[in-house]
Formats: C-alpha cells, sequence, structure tokens
C-alpha cells in the first residue's frame, strides 16, 4: 500500500496492511475457507471489480491472503487465508460485537458469511449450558454447520447429512428469524428435526444492545418477545435497536 502512518505503534503497522476500504470484509468472507473471485464479488456487492482486485492484491502482498492454482477438473484459482490472516478472527469477531451495537443504517442484505460471523458475536455461552448439537443451515444454496458442544460455538462452511437439526432458508430469511422476531411458524423456510430444539438454537444469538443512536437508521425497528412456540414472536415496535447483529 502506498499510504502508511509512519507510527511505530503496533496498532498503527497493522492499519497500514489491513486498513484500506474492504479489507476486512475480505478478510471476514474468506474465515470460513477459500473463494473464488466470482464468490467474493458475491458477498462483497458493493466492492467494484476494480477494487476488490487492488485490495486482494494489498492484501497478498502483506501475507493476510494468497491464492491458490486448482487443478483440472476444477481448473480455477482461489483465494484463502494465510495463517497471518486467520490470526484475524478474534480480533474481528471483537470488532464486529462493538459494531454491532451501533445504529443501523444500512438496508443491505448480510452475506452467508456475515451471518456466520454474526452467530460468533452474538452467542451466549451461557444459554447453550447443557446443549450439544449439531444444526445444519442451508442459506442460498450454501451450507454451514453450527456445532454447540460444552458451551461452545463452532461454525464451519460444509454439510452434515447426519445433523440433528436442519433449516433451510435463504440468508435474509435466517437473519430474520435470528435477530427480526420472525417466529418458526411465519418464517418461509423448512425445519427438520424437533423444533422445540430449534427454537432453542435460534435463542442462543441474542440481539446486541444498541447504545445511543448517532446518525439515521433505517426503517422502524423491533423489540422482541417470545412466541407459543419457543420462537420469537411478532415484534412489537419500540426503541431503535440493531437488528443486523
Amino acid at each position: 500500500m502506498a499510504r502508511t502512518y509512519d507510527d511505530p505503534c503496533g496498532l498503527a503497522r497493522a492499519l497500514d496492511l489491513i486498513g484500506e476500504r474492504w479489507a476486512l470484509l475480505v478478510v471476514r468472507e474468506l474465515l470460513l475457507g477459500p473463494k473464488r473471485f466470482s464468490d467474493l464479488r458475491r458477498g462483497l456487492p458493493g466492492a467494484s471489480q476494480s477494487m476488490l482486485t487492488s485490495r486482494l492484491a494489498d492484501l497478498e502482498a502483506a501475507g493476510v491472503l494468497r491464492r491458490r492454482h486448482l487443478w483440472p477438473p476444477v481448473g480455477t484459482s482461489v483465494y484463502e487465508l494465510t495463517d497471518q490472516g486467520r490470526d484475524l478472527e478474534p480480533a474481528l469477531v471483537r470488532l464486529a460485537a462493538w459494531g454491532s451495537r451501533s445504529a443501523l443504517t444500512s438496508s443491505a442484505e448480510l452475506s452467508v458469511d456475515a451471518l456466520a460471523l454474526a452467530l460468533k458475536t452474538t452467542f451466549d455461552a451461557g444459554a447453550a449450558a447443557g446443549l450439544d448439537l449439531r444444526c445444519q443451515l442451508h442459506l442460498d444454496g450454501d451450507g454451514l454447520l453450527v456445532t454447540v458442544h460444552d458451551g461452545q460455538l463452532d461454525v464451519t462452511r460444509g454439510r452434515d447429512d447426519d445433523a440433528d437439526l436442519a433449516i433451510e432458508t435463504t440468508a435474509a430469511g435466517f437473519r430474520a428469524l435470528i435477530f427480526a422476531g420472525t417466529t418458526l411458524d411465519d418464517a418461509d423456510a423448512t425445519f427438520h428435526g424437533d423444533r422445540d430444539g430449534i427454537a432453542r438454537v435460534l435463542g442462543l444469538f441474542p440481539r446486541p444492545t444498541v447504545g445511543p443512536t448517532v446518525g439515521p437508521t433505517v426503517g422502524p425497528t423491533v423489540g422482541p418477545t417470545v412466541g407459543p412456540n419457543g420462537g420469537h414472536a411478532r415484534s412489537r415496535v419500540d426503541e431503535p435497536v440493531d437488528n443486523s447483529a
């Protein structure tokens, strides 16, 4: 990168490498594994092709990611995080948790990988006590496996046909289930497995409490109540909150 803070502080040196616009969102999109350029474009629709190309080159030069060629029959290239890049995950989770307490100012949808990060930032380990299960998520043709064990959460990309529970919907539909108060009965989704178990899984991710509103928010926001089926009930309009996590 051409610009530098010229500051010996470790934070400034980190920002010299990953502080440019879109850089950390590229890292977010790669936390669950390698992606093709077209996959990254789909997860980051607001980034132009030239911007994304430039940011990938910057991050590769910084040692955060690498480009790897897959041999036939795949015959394409993918981008993946290096060990140094993967070391950024705890910082991204903490930063995302911090950001989720600010007012929502975007009406855009979350990518599947952004949803995966949201699950990690909002997971309530106390509510998961005694819970041991695997929940398969089918979201917009993508697959995430959510594993809860011993109060710990693991989210990976992939498919497990032997998972205890399964939810099939869109990324927007799952976001509504988790953060917007949509009930299981009202959701545009297909559920497999015990509905009480599904409701409990969805309840492991409480919506963050938002601090004082700064700047505009997007539309009315809602506060959740508990529905009769164990999920979130239709929510009442209350005070500005962030339902994106």
